[in-house]
């Protein structure tokens, strides 16, 4: 029984893993970043850092706890020891504690040169650039999504351009299979056919595999089930003429909108914290403590107050210090590379924009390029009338494929450049 149980269990298992294989669902790009900013799991877990650099403001306002010691504690004592005592030491409640000295001291240090409101104003940058980091992961895996997305767009259309000539190859196939044993045709022709249809074929499935391995990479960054398959609907705006972007605004948006750059500064006002909060433990700090002493000395119950302090004579921070110094000047200057770094990249990137720009709309003012799917079914008739030649129609075919292929990639790299340039950028350009 338990094993027909086990069968039955595995069978609609087996039905629920198909029926999801069956039901892709289909996302347009904006409804993509949505799922991915609710549910990817890297930049879920990078959120976490801003919690942490929070615990650590929250600690470092903590006062340091007072140090309770009790010590000078005789746990016996004979008769030959208070030999010569004109009294008893009284027990402290009941027989305990009888002729039984103590000392109890309680302790506070207190912290000098606001040391503690400088570290606090260091962790709280530290939250600041915790932010900044996040910020620069939302930026670099935001990017990564679109361009997986542009793949993604690419291979989709690409595969239905390669489905639609194997439509048509499919047709002549048929057609001339007929014809070869009608002996209208000779089987030379058929078998050029069919090895331009397995050529055609072995691309599709190669254009699969390649979609398959974008969509894998789509799920990871959306945290979508395994056997759920997507597809990508193509939204997208006409794309921004590069004439209308101004270079230098693009440098102004960036000093104010690259969170790398902006967390380089932070980590500058970062360092002159650290050199205040080092220079401040040049000042010694202050111990105050209480102390009670039970029949350790002339008195019977002396209560007692003190104050310690370290002598800085040896000791005062200097390599601390020394060092901090030397690391305040060294991210200045990373801070000026970083600022040249981004100027560079931002360039770059709006040059190789306006190149794919251009070429994409010289492909697409070129009317033939156009007209390529309705010269299909026109080549494949002349084919079958016999007004062009085998080679003719072989040739056509291969030319409409690597055109297609060219203004699709033109397409997805026009894209491409604009997330890229966008990137550099550090934020959506308007």
């Amino acid at each position: 029984m338990k094993r027909y149980i086990i069968i039955i269990f595995l069978f609609f298992s087996l039905l629920k893993i198909f029926a999801q294989e069956r039901q892709p669902i289909t996302l347009n790009i904006k409804q993509a970043e949505t799922l991915f900013l609710e549910n990817n799991l890297e930049l879920l877990a990078t959120k976490f850092n801003v919690d942490i650099a929070d615990a650590a403001i929250l600690q470092a306002k903590l006062w340091d706890n007072p140090s309770l010691s009790i010590g000078d504690v005789n746990l016996w004592s004979t008769s030959l020891q208070r030999e010569g005592e004109d009294q008893v030491i009284p027990p402290l409640f009941g027989s305990f504690g009888k002729n039984t000295e103590f000392s109890v001291e309680l302790s506070q240090l207190i912290q000098t040169a606001n040391k503690r409101g400088k570290l606090i104003r260091r962790e709280k940058i530290s939250k600041d650039m915790a932010s900044q980091e996040f910020e620069e992961t939302l930026r670099g895996l935001k990017t990564e999504l679109r361009k997986t997305m542009q793949d993604i767009l690419y291979s989709q259309s690409y595969v239905t351009v390669l489905s639609n000539q194997q439509k048509y190859i499919n047709q002549l196939v048929e057609s001339f299979r007929k014809q070869v044993q009608s002996g209208n045709v000779a089987k030379s022709e058929l078998l050029r056919l069919q090895s331009s249809l397995l050529e055609l074929e072995n691309e599709i499935n190669e254009v699969h595999t390649t979609l398959n391995d974008q969509e894998k990479t789509l799920k990871i960054f959306l945290n979508l089930d395994t056997f759920i398959k997507v597809e990508i609907v193509d939204n997208q705006i006409s794309s921004r003429d590069p004439e209308t972007i101004v270079l230098l605004t693009l440098f102004d948006i960036a000093d104010e909108a690259r969170p790398d750059l902006k967390l380089r500064k932070l980590q500058t006002s970062f360092h002159q914290k650290s050199l205040d909060y080092e220079r401040s433990l040049r000042v010694p700090d202050i111990s105050l403590s209480a102390n009670y002493d039970r029949h350790g000395g002339v008195w019977k119950n002396f209560v007692g107050f003190g104050v310690s302090i370290d002598l800085p004579f040896f000791n005062r921070n200097q390599g601390n210090i020394k060092a901090a110094k030397a690391t305040l000047a060294q991210n200045e200057l990373l801070v000026r590379q970083q600022q040249n770094l981004v100027r560079q990249e931002i360039t770059n990137s709006y040059n190789n924009y306006i190149y794919a720009y251009r070429f994409y709309e010289k492909i697409k003012e070129n009317s033939l390029l156009s007209e390529l799917d309705s010269m299909l079914d026109v080549y494949m008739k002349n084919l079958l009338n016999k007004n062009i030649s085998m080679l003719e129609y072989i040739d056509f075919m291969d030319t409409y494929r690597a055109n297609k292929g060219t203004i699709l990639n033109a397409r997805k790299q026009l894209n491409m450049q604009f997330e890229e340039l966008q990137y550099t950028v550090g934020t959506d350009i308007k």
